[in-house]
């Protein structure tokens, strides 16, 4: 199982859309990275289907496809009949010819093997008369029972699934023969290596279309003239019971589809409220015709669904496998060992993401767990981490947010494209006396600050950076830097109040203009003085005047 689907060494961003969508949550986050937890997985592909970086891939059979086909045995295919809704137009014998291009020694339809199985369905319930009988063709389903629902394992039926019976008769036909089912499932392929020796490889629509385009070989668009019978309907949900004929009588003939919907059903047989009824359960919703494969590359259920009803026929393909044996197959139980945590352990997990009180779990789902009862549990189980709640971790970067925004000794403040106020922190509160954040969250800048310098830097997206202002309205002098990022639009301005500095500044300038004036006293007076003396003693006084203006020019400079 481990090799059919797995995560890519890069790709995965975190986003739990996997974890949402995995019906069993059997995906562990660990180093930022999501991890298939191969004992605990159904291989339903949803995970594969849903992921928006692609980050999961199929393993591919096509080189081993490859290798036995150029060994010379004879290579037979089994063709799903869902082929019809993946390749548009494409009738079987043209898809037939397009496989024989590529090497293969023929092609057949696996709607033979469904004729086989819906035969032995019928059997269980006219002869054994079983009370509860659930289809086995879906591989999902079976690992689904036998992981999660052991308990209910005797009511899945013990038949092969169509895939198993028809390359089982193409072997009993062509004992050399090697074969190959393609289809638009994942579980096949584990299906297929759990019970050697039936069919050889598997590949989904997407392996064989990749192989077609490699080799240049174009399916023709050319639809069947022949009748077709109601066992090509299989890989739609409820296509199996069409092709029974709901024969039984006293039975309930029921359809499943969707791995949710699955589980519900079993629930209702595990609390007793459902008895005489054949269940057909699909994995996926619609049935085969809406695989991973399918659901990620032609996601159009609807279309899918027609496409397949219109290549099927009316008609009963009646071929009745000599040896019933051939199509039993036995299943085990698959203990996946999960321990079950204390409630202490529950509760101290819950506290330590902020859930103090059952008001506190908001069970909002964004983590990928229903609940935040079943997070507390992975985590307890090494499948989750903390930080994957993210309310828990909005809060925390709130707070942190918080500390660091109210404890820098800058004012912040942050406004958005309307100029209006989004947040503010408690040194521009000061700084404007303003009594509580909530008096101007949400309001127009106007109200508090001049919009001017934010509306200039809006509209030129530059910023502006250590601009010195005075707000007159608040009788403080402030260094200002406003921002503008792009990437979340909004305006961030931050001021350092240097009134202190300003004021400093201005004494000291009012000290040296008081200085120069007493020294320009001091100079003429001395001028005087000197020039007085100077003509009673026949000197000239120009050195004297030049000291004198040297002095007076040092006190300007300082």
């Amino acid at each position: 199982m481990e090799n059919c689907l797995a995560l890519k060494k890069s790709g995965c961003k975190n986003c739990y859309k996997c974890l949402r969508y995995c019906p069993v949550k059997s995906i562990r986050f660990s180093g930022n990275r999501a991890h298939i937890m191969n004992n605990e997985c159904i291989l339903c592909g949803r995970c594969y289907a849903v992921c928006p970086q692609n980050a999961r891939e199929i393993s591919d059979g096509t080189e081993r496809t490859k290798v036995m086909i150029q060994s010379g045995v004879p290579v037979y295919v089994s063709l799903e009949p869902s082929f019809a809704a993946y390749y548009s137009g494409v009738g079987f014998t043209a898809m037939r010819q397009a496989l024989l291009a590529l090497g293969f020694t023929d092609a057949e339809d696996a709607a033979i093997g469904a004729a086989m199985v819906k035969s032995e369905y019928n059997r269980l319930l006219t002869e054994e008369k079983r009370d509860i009988v659930i289809s086995s063709s879906c591989h999902s389903v079976n690992l689904l029972i036998q992981k999660y629902f052991p308990k209910q394992l005797k009511y899945l039926a013990d038949v092969v699934s169509p895939m198993q019976a028809h390359c089982r008769d193409i072997k009993k036909r062509h004992p050399e023969a090697k074969t190959v089912y393609i289809c638009p499932c994942v579980a096949k392929k584990d299906e297929a290596e759990h019970y050697e020796g039936i069919v050889d490889v598997v590949l989904t629509f997407e392996e064989l279309s990749a192989w077609f385009a490699r080799e240049g070989v174009v399916p023709e668009r050319k639809m069947d003239s022949g009748k077709r019978s109601l066992a090509h309907l299989f890989p739609l949900a409820g296509g199996m019971i069409k092709s029974m004929g709901e024969t039984a009588k006293g039975y309930t003939y029921l359809a499943v589809d969707g791995t949710d919907n699955c589980i519900a059903a079993i629930k209702d047989i595990e609390n007793g409220n459902i008895h005489r009824c054949f269940i057909e359960m699909s994995a996926c919703r619609g049935g085969c015709v809406g695989g991973p494969v399918m659901e990620k590359y032609y996601p159009n259920p609807i279309t899918n669904y027609l496409s397949l009803a219109q290549a099927a026929g009316t008609e009963e393909l009646s071929i009745v496998c000599s040896d019933k044996m051939e199509l039993r197959k036995h299943f085990t139980v698959i203990d996946i060992q999960t321990d079950k945590p204390s409630e202490a352990d529950m509760r101290a997990v819950l506290k330590q993401l902020g859930k103090n009180c059952p008001e506190d779990e908001l069970n909002c789902g964004s983590c990928g767990y229903d609940t935040c009862r079943e997070k507390a549990a992975a985590i307890l189980q090494g499948k989750a981490e903390g930080d994957m709640c993210l309310p828990y971790l909005k809060d925390k970067a709130e707070a942190f947010l918080d500390t660091v925004v109210n404890y820098t000794p800058n004012a912040l403040i942050v406004l958005n494209d309307q100029l209006e106020v989004q947040k503010i922190n408690d040194a521009a509160r000061k700084i404007m006396n303003i009594r509580a954040a909530s008096d101007v969250l949400g309001e127009p800048v106007v109200r508090i600050l001049d919009p001017s310098v934010f509306m200039q830097v809006l509209n030129t997206k530059r910023s502006i950076r250590d601009q010195r202002v005075y707000l007159a309205e608040y009788g403080r002098f402030v260094e200002q830097s406003v921002v503008y990022d792009e990437n979340t639009n909004l305006l961030i301005c931050s001021m350092r109040d240097v009134t202190y500095e300003e004021n400093a500044r201005r004494r000291k300038d009012s000290i040296n203009r008081n200085t120069i004036e007493v020294a320009d006293k001091v100079v003429e007076k001395q001028m005087r003085i000197v020039q007085e003396i100077a003509s009673l003693l026949g000197e000239t006084a120009a050195e004297t005047k030049i000291a004198l203006t040297k002095l007076k020019e040092s006190i300007k400079d300082e």
